[in-house]
């Protein structure tokens, strides 16, 4: 499933997507990331609607708030760069104290955090709560000679290897689900595969986005965010054919999943006999069974359009969250026994894999314990591929909020940087994480205006450490004399 229904931001079809989504959204082991989710209960650290509201009143109130956020949204658009748009629709936010408006705004809210590189405000913005559901699997750790945990990043691919597709879906408001599928697309590649199709890429945007080779505004919506616009360029590096799959901004919840089947199917593979694909999609997209939405998945359609078995790798329910309570029991063990440093996969005899939901996915992926390191989480290093440069508020001239860019050396402004923070004052010290190499570094205050430039350059460095456990971490902050000081989170 997904954060949106159409290749355009969250929009006019809320209302419609909402409506048409109450009745198909009961199933347990369904969860969607979008303005729809929240009709059915997902709400935003604990919101929920006051004593004695009727289910149906939820609703009316919730339609009603989409479309609210969405003017929001739409203002936010005309203010000159990330940080006053940001500012704008907190500003605004901030108005309107309904649940229902909670809810639906926390989500807007927690993709341009996502955007700013500030994960930590994103994951306090809106977090989806996991539940045990009956379908569930018996953990792994139950029959301790069945299964053996592995490294996911070495176990995938050899999955995959006689698979001409495999699907990897993502949590779009958790841009940690993204960093595995980063990290395997060189590794899947060695293995053969060759093609890429990404959510949300804009069709009419792909011409520039195949001659450039690095994503910019109007190459999609989700590419916005610097990991998942890492996850294109390096597709394109490594070789893939990138394709977009999108379906038209008019289609309906059963035929957008057909029709992006279909275009998965023809832009991937009719012409193209010797095509492996590598899909990126969201949540229950990439379910191979059951009710999607009312209807089939794309997945599904996928497989009975073209007759293949994609690998379908799950990576959305065995995370850690900033509330223990929307945590996973079956996670919360697993990381207890094992404490990994990487995400890992159970496999058993015969090129079997454990899935917490089996038939509807292939494979079920453990993402570690989330760490801070310099008030941002590790897992910004894509399990190895980037390090961390430090970066100090002072870089800022004294004008804050300032939003601190760096792109690949090659790159032009339009560029989406490889990775972003923000300073709001000048004693702060943050880390980017960036892949060895030579980087343009930018400033700019509020009102988009570039204060500073340099060039850095990114090397292989040992970590001065772990980092914190994101339980134990407590934030920094900054007062109106631009000091910092602790609080408790």
């Amino acid at each position: 499933m997904r954060a949106h229904s159409s290749t355009q931001p969250p929009g006019k079809r809320n209302k419609v997507l909402a409506r048409r989504a109450l009745g198909a959204l009961r199933a347990p082991s369904l969860v969607l990331a979008c303005t729809a989710l929240a009709l059915v209960g997902c709400t935003s650290h604990g919101i929920r609607p006051s004593a004695g509201t009727t289910p149906e009143q939820w609703q009316s109130e919730q339609i009603a708030a989409m479309s609210l956020a969405q003017h929001i949204y739409d203002q936010a658009q005309i203010k000159p760069g990330l940080l006053a748009q940001d500012a704008f629709m907190r500003h605004e936010a901030h108005l309107h104290d309904s649940a229902a408006f909670k809810v639906i705004s926390g989500q807007y809210l927690n993709w341009y955090d996502g955007y700013l590189g500030s994960y930590l405000h994103a994951e306090r913005d809106f977090s989806i709560a996991q539940q045990a559901s009956p379908n569930d699997a018996p953990s792994p750790l139950l029959r301790p000679m069945s299964w053996h945990a592995a490294s996911a990043l070495q176990a995938i691919p050899l999955l995959a290897r006689s698979r001409r597709a495999i699907f990897l879906n993502e949590d779009h408001t958790a841009p940690m689900t993204r960093t595995l599928t980063v990290a395997l697309l060189a590794r899947l590649r060695a293995e053969g595969f060759n093609t890429f199709a990404a959510e949300t890429l804009y069709q009419k945007g792909l011409p520039g986005l195949l001659r450039r080779g690095y994503a910019t505004r109007g190459t999609g919506f989700y590419t916005e965010e610097p990991i998942y616009a890492d996850m294109v360029r390096t597709a394109l590096r490594l070789g893939y054919r990138v394709i977009a799959y999108e379906a038209p901004a008019t289609a309906h919840i059963a035929a957008r999943e057909a029709d992006e089947a279909e275009n998965l199917y023809r832009r991937g593979f009719v012409g193209n006999p010797d095509a492996r694909l590598v899909v990126n999609a969201g949540f229950a997209h990439i379910q191979k069974h059951g009710i999607f939405l009312g209807g089939h998945s794309m997945a599904e359609d996928f497989m009975r359009i073209s007759g293949i078995d994609p690998l379908s790798v799950e990576q959305t329910m065995l995370t850690g969250h900033l509330r223990r309570s929307y945590d996973l029991p079956d996670w919360r063990a697993v990381i207890a026994a094992l404490h990994p440093a990487q995400p890992i996969v159970f496999l058993g005899s015969g090129n079997r894999a454990w899935s917490l939901h089996p038939g509807d996915y292939d494979v079920s992926v453990f993402f570690p314990r989330e760490r801070i390191l310099d008030g941002r989480p590790t897992w910004l290093g894509l399990w190895g591929l980037r390090y961390p440069v430090r970066v100090f508020g002072s870089t800022c001239k004294g004008q804050f909020p300032c939003l601190v860019e760096a792109r690949h050396a090659g790159e032009d402004p339009r560029a989406i940087p490889a990775d972003r923070i923000v300073f709001r004052c000048s004693r702060e010290v943050r880390d980017l994480w960036l892949r060895p190499g030579r980087y343009r570094l930018s400033a700019r205050n509020q009102a988009d205006r570039v204060i500073d430039r340099q060039m850095l350059t990114a090397r292989r460095t040992r970590l001065s450490g772990p980092g914190t456990p994101v339980s134990q971490y407590r934030s920094l902050t900054c007062d109106r004399h631009m000091q910092v000081f602790k609080i408790q989170r």
